[in-house]
């Protein structure tokens, strides 16, 4: 019996063994496999996270090249608004300028009107007393022996004859303009008269031409005689 039962033991415990060994076996080819299995998990993982890291870095480079992109446009932005600025207030300036140059001309167009129209009455005053010495020249071109010439300097000279009753072709004569003034004035009298200063005085304050014209001939005609 107890031979019996050592062997059924025996029996046993070699088929335990067997079936130990066939589970250790089976265990140790399933660890393996699942070894293999993780590491090729974990290389399939360790290549995607590798990728993933590219990508990332080559995001954060994009990121900060658009980073220093928008902040080179930020500047350029800011300056092209300086010049605008400073151009806006240059076209300010030349406004302001051009509104006072505007006034200016306009100042200067009433200014040259006015002088204009001085200078058309002091030419149409100055026509007609040119008119009355022609009127006054022909009154007494025959009586008085008097020729009125235009010479240089927009002056006027009066030629007297029949003076000197020895020599009545001999000339006695004076030169008249009007001044800046619009006044009469007498120079170059031939022979020199003392008292045409005189006469020319008395002419500016009567604006009588003809009285003039008289005095100065009796002017002469006394030299002659003295």
């Amino acid at each position: 019996m107890i031979d019996d039962e050592l062997a059924q033991f025996d029996k046993s415990i070699s088929e335990f063994w067997s079936k130990f060994k066939g589970t250790v076996s089976d265990t140790s080819s399933q660890m393996v496999g699942l070894r293999e299995t993780y590491k090729d998990s974990i290389k399939a993982c360790a290549e995607k996270l590798s990728v993933k890291l590219k990508e990332e870095e080559r995001m954060v480079e994009m990121f900060l090249e658009y980073q220093n992109q928008i902040c080179k446009q930020n500047n350029l932005i800011q300056e092209k608004k300086e010049n605008l600025l400073r151009l806006v207030a240059e076209v300010k300036d030349k406004k302001q300028e051009l509104d006072v140059l505007t006034a200016n001309i306009q100042d200067l167009k009433e200014e040259y009107a006015k002088k204009k129209e001085t200078i058309s009455a002091a030419n149409k005053a100055n026509e007609e007393r040119l008119k009355r010495l022609q009127k006054s020249a022909d009154l007494y071109k025959d009586r008085l022996g008097l020729e009125i010439r235009k010479i240089y300097g927009d002056k006027l000279q009066f030629i007297f004859t029949n003076i000197d009753p020895k020599h009545p072709e001999n000339p006695f004569m004076f030169s008249l303009h009007l001044n800046e003034a619009r006044e009469y004035e007498v120079s170059d009298s031939s022979p020199h008269l003392e008292c045409l200063a005189q006469f020319q005085e008395n002419v500016r304050k009567t604006n009588n031409f003809s009285a003039f014209l008289a005095n100065v001939r009796k002017a002469f005609m006394a030299m002659v005689y003295n």
